[in-house]
């Protein structure tokens, strides 16, 4: 679903349940699936978040922040979700952790509980 809806891997940064929007009056939220919703901007069509409909968590698009850092000043890639339905024509550099759509989905659900 990420893939199509951005025509590549969405790169987010987990933000949590607590979150603040500005602009909400030009964000469209749709159902996306079962378990996750997204936004996009009615103006010009950016991506903006998917939340999780269980927890009530955020994981917002990385390119919307104009400093996106960790702690130590850098920004890593930690986890890659529906890695089995990764395509072939691009790869990640470094080490992560990997989880397949059924990881997810168990980790997902243990969440809500």
């Amino acid at each position: 679903m990420c893939r199509r809806w951005g025509g590549g891997p969405f790169v987010e940064i987990d933000c949590g349940t607590d979150v603040e929007i500005g602009g909400a009056e030009r964000m469209t939220v749709y159902s996306s699936s079962e378990w996750a919703e997204r936004a996009f901007c009615s103006a010009c069509g950016s991506h903006l978040f998917y939340r999780l409909k269980g927890t009530g968590e955020h994981m917002v698009c990385a390119g919307l922040f104009d400093d996106a850092t960790d702690r130590d000043g850098t920004l890593t890639l930690r986890r890659q979700v529906f890695i089995d339905e990764k395509p072939a024509y691009y790869s990640f550099a470094g080490e992560s952790e990997t989880l397949t759509g059924a990881e997810l989905f168990a980790m997902i659900e243990g969440a809500e509980e």
